[in-house]
């Protein structure tokens, strides 16, 4: 099972601010969340995803991950 943290926007279209996910790649955990969440569909695509900290790809297993980031872009300085 995976943490997923949604944060800023992220967190207002799914929410909540984190949910458990079991899915096996990164790719997976995409769709999973658009299905969940339709409100997310237009904000995934702009959002840094990482994994346990690290930014990688849709192939990315997730079978050893414990938590999945979820950060749109900020705004600010």
């Amino acid at each position: 099972m995976t943490r997923v943290r949604f944060f800023a926007a992220a967190q207002e279209a799914a929410g909540t601010d984190a949910a458990d996910y079991d899915v096996a790649t990164l790719g997976a955990l995409r769709a999973e969340l658009t299905a969940a969440h339709p409100a997310l569909a237009g904000i995934l695509q702009r959002c840094a995803v990482l994994v346990d900290g690290a930014r990688v790809g849709d192939d990315t297993p997730l079978t050893d991950a414990q938590t999945v980031d979820v950060l749109p872009p900020f705004a600010g300085g």
